[in-house]
């Protein structure tokens, strides 16, 4: 699987360039299901998911002129047979996962059997900051809200580094360098501080920072 872990989501020319090229043809010509449900585990959720499928958000994602884009709600799929919904997933040209709360996220990837799947697909997975982090190992003690059954701050494991998302965002004024260095810190492995004009690709564990904004690599 190729991914595209943003912070702002499709924010920039550089970004959306590298997601064509991953893509290999137009986003016009592009198929994508939208996964909105790591923003129920924040306050406003249902107003947000909203505002996520609607291109009301801020974070471009769904809006960016896809050929067609449907809807994966992770915490109903426990309910349903996997033939109702993996061959959609397989098929599928791009991945669209929201933001809100990552451990969420990461339960019902889990819950729902799509973290399962998600190393066979041939599709893009594009994460907006909770639906990049969740990529992660973990993502530390500073970002963790909603606690798991199991207690912890562990994510997918799916690549090698984690990532401190909304780098000194107007709106998040706890997300400093400063407070990225001590989270970083705490961390086992790499990790990414970056702003919304950012974005990590990776393909086939090789890993290209797309930036016109600001990031920063902490190493242990």
């Amino acid at each position: 699987m190729k991914l595209l872990l943003t912070s702002g989501g499709i924010s920039n020319k550089s970004i959306r360039d590298a997601l064509v090229d991953m893509l290999d043809k137009p986003i016009e010509e592009s198929n994508a299901l939208c996964i909105p449900t790591a923003v129920y585990a924040i306050p406003g959720g249902a107003w947000n998911a909203w505002k996520f499928l609607n291109g009301q958000s801020g974070a471009p994602m769904c809006e960016v002129g896809w050929k067609s884009m449907g809807v994966l709600e992770l915490s109903a799929l426990p309910s349903l047979g996997k033939e109702h919904w993996v061959p959609m997933v397989k098929e599928i040209d791009v991945l669209l996962v929201d933001g809100g709360d990552p451990l969420y996220l990461n339960y019902w990837m889990k819950q729902s059997g799509l973290a399962e799947i998600l190393p066979s697909l041939d599709s893009v997975y594009v994460g907006l900051s909770a639906g990049s982090m969740v990529m992660a190992p973990n993502i530390g003690e500073f970002f963790v809200n909603w606690t798991p059954p199991s207690g912890g701050d562990e994510t997918l494991n799916l690549v090698d580094f984690s990532i401190f998302p909304h780098l000194e965002h107007e709106m998040l004024p706890y997300n400093t360098m400063a407070n990225a260095e001590k989270w970083a810190a705490g961390m086992k492995g790499p990790a990414y501080a970056m702003d919304d004009q950012t974005a990590i690709k990776v393909i086939d564990g090789e890993v290209e920072v797309v930036s016109e904004g600001q990031w920063k690599l902490f190493t242990p």
